[in-house]
């Protein structure tokens, strides 16, 4: 009896003494801010990060996920987002199409979204108890610089909502959450709500992001970015149709790289009418690619030509952008953005957000916000997401033992939404 016991004991002192929780063994990482893109393993321990090498022993780690073949990256940031849909009292017209994080977020590859203005100062405290604090997907604010938020309506409008010095104090109170500001839809012919964000931001010391929908003569987009506009600041839907970008002759117009060497910052915020592939080709043709790929996800992007966060990534690679770079824009790149810089790598001790890419190649097609369509030959799937270490999504059940090597296998289970206590319950891995 004492020899058979031998052998199981053996193994659980093992699994006792493992210095790592998890090790994602033979995959190629890619690490912008690293400068790493290699065949490396990754070790998780603690929710953190501890070790990214060539060859870590699998008897070192309580869990081995093979990942051969596959693209280790930082978990993703997608920093455009829509995921607040409701005001207290009151249903938002315009929230109405957002969409609660984890639906969609874990799923891609996406560990954190930073809502875009989805909430302003009056309604931040029911958003942030109703979604940030009971969502598993990280979600940061840009907090509106209406007070309404967006509700779609006149409130939208309404410039003496606008006040900068509350809005600062708020962002100031919840530095963890509000990373920035968000000035958006203001049809007026003035610069007052820029001017209020602008204000906001520079009493934060936290940048600003400006969304556009209605371009005036009286507030000419090149004024937007060459003069309103701060370093560090953010003009998202950069490939909207209605954004000057090219002369008759399809150059680009030189006043973008005069904004971009001050220090303006676009994104590409895709939505479900701001992306057009007329705008996006010639500009990365000709040198002048996002600083950030997001989605401006909502439940009416999510069923058109935007779809995801790897669908936007997976349309740049068929624009011409290298599979690093597109990483780049969709991890590190977007931290940096909002002064998040413990996210979007993997350097040990880092947060253990993770995203497991495969790359498939084949004959693809992928359509704008518009239904024009562009070929390509590379499309990202996401087969693992790891959030604070924990595996919260897997595709083909990686993780996971084959069925017959089980045994009485209930209760074993996937992590669950415990709502009657508003958190989740993560089963452990067998």
């Amino acid at each position: 009896m004492l020899l058979r016991c031998l052998p199981l004991f053996c193994a659980l002192t093992l699994a006792a003494q493992a210095p790592y929780d998890v090790l994602l063994k033979g995959g190629h990482v890619i690490d912008p801010k690293n400068k790493l893109s290699a065949l490396r393993d990754v070790a998780i321990r603690d929710g953190r990060i501890a070790a990214v090498a060539p060859n870590i022993p699998a008897a070192q780690a309580r869990k081995v996920i093979s990942v051969s073949g596959l693209y280790v990256t930082p978990g993703l940031i997608d920093l455009h987002a829509h995921v607040f849909s409701g005001s207290e009292g009151r249903a938002l017209a315009g929230g109405e199409s957002s969409i609660f994080p984890d639906a969609f977020a874990l799923r891609s590859g996406v560990t954190t979204v930073v809502d875009a203005g989805s909430s302003g100062r009056h309604n931040f405290p029911y958003f942030k108890r109703t979604v940030i604090d009971r969502a598993r997907t990280r979600v940061l604010v840009l907090l509106n610089i209406g007070g309404a938020g967006m509700p779609g309506d006149s409130h939208e409008q309404n410039v003496g909502d606008m006040d900068a010095r509350a809005a600062a104090d708020l962002a100031l109170a919840h530095p963890a959450t509000i990373v920035g500001f968000k000035v958006a839809h203001y049809a007026g012919p003035d610069w007052t709500p820029v001017e209020r964000g602008v204000a906001a931001g520079t009493l934060a010391k936290l940048p600003v992001m400006i969304d556009f929908g209605d371009f005036r003569p009286e507030r000419p987009f090149p004024d937007l970015v060459t003069k309103k506009l701060r370093p560090g600041d953010i003009y998202t839907h950069c490939f909207y149709a209605r954004v000057p970008m090219l002369d008759p002759q399809g150059k680009l117009l030189p006043y973008l790289f005069e904004a971009r060497k001050r220090g303006v910052l676009f994104d590409v915020g895709h939505g479900g009418a701001a992306f057009e592939f007329r705008q996006a080709v010639p500009a990365i043709r000709q040198g002048f690619p996002p600083d950030s790929i997001s989605t401006d996800i909502h439940s009416g992007s999510l069923n058109s030509g935007m779809k995801d966060q790897l669908n936007v990534m997976s349309k740049f690679l068929a624009m011409g952008l290298t599979l690093d770079d597109v990483i780049y824009r969709s991890t590190w790149n977007p931290a940096r953005i909002i002064h998040r810089e413990q996210l979007g790598h993997l350097t040990p001790g880092a947060i253990a957000d993770l995203a497991v890419l495969r790359l498939d190649r084949g004959q693809y097609g992928f359509t704008d916000s518009f239904g024009a369509r562009l070929e390509g030959t590379q499309n990202l799937v996401n087969e693992l997401t790891i959030a604070s270490g924990k595996v919260v999504w897997d595709l083909n059940g990686r993780t996971r033992e084959l069925w017959h090597k089980l045994g009485n296998y209930e209760g074993l289970g996937e992590p669950f939404w415990d709502g009657t206590r508003g958190s989740w319950k993560a089963l452990p891995l067998k």
